[in-house]
């Protein structure tokens, strides 16, 4: 209900981002879309996987994001997998860019929605997780889920 009210509604997650990358800020941007592009994605065709953000000149753009096609585009249809530019302020783009230059950094998808009947793709700046970090996560949430159990039966 309260993402109603706020006029945001989410079309589609990155799940396993937090799986694989440790999350150190995020960032709202547009994307410039066609037609087809747009009912898709409020149709919920959208996949995120191994898509991210990639940087030339002074834009950005995301590569990688699935777009389904629109079944009913006729012959103004789109290129599912097509590169994306992403709208956002040149200052954000330098600071990203200065940022992903650094050793293990990259900006990548964390969800898509619409606010206020535009549609956004909310993307972060991340480092890759080792696979020792990934297994101790792994660990951690399984020791936690057993106490929990263990907490509700004495309750």
């Amino acid at each position: 209900m309260a993402q109603e009210k706020s006029g945001i509604k989410i079309l589609a997650r990155n799940k396993y981002i937090r799986r694989l990358f440790e999350v150190m800020e995020t960032l709202e941007a547009g994307l410039v879309l066609t037609g087809s592009e747009i009912k898709s994605i409020r149709a919920g065709k959208v996949s995120f996987k191994d898509s991210h953000v990639v940087f030339s000149g002074n834009e950005a753009f995301i590569r990688g994001l699935h777009v389904g096609a629109y079944e009913n585009a006729g012959y103004a249809g789109h290129e599912p997998e097509r590169e994306r530019k992403l709208l956002l302020h040149k200052r954000e783009i330098d600071v990203l860019r200065g940022k992903v230059e650094q050793k293990g950094l990259a900006v990548v998808p964390l969800s898509m929605y619409l606010k206020n009947s535009k549609a956004k793709l909310e993307i972060a700046l991340a480092k890759g997780k080792k696979v020792h970090d990934q297994r101790e996560e792994l660990k951690r949430r399984a020791v936690q889920r057993d106490l929990a159990r263990e907490m509700s039966r004495y309750k």
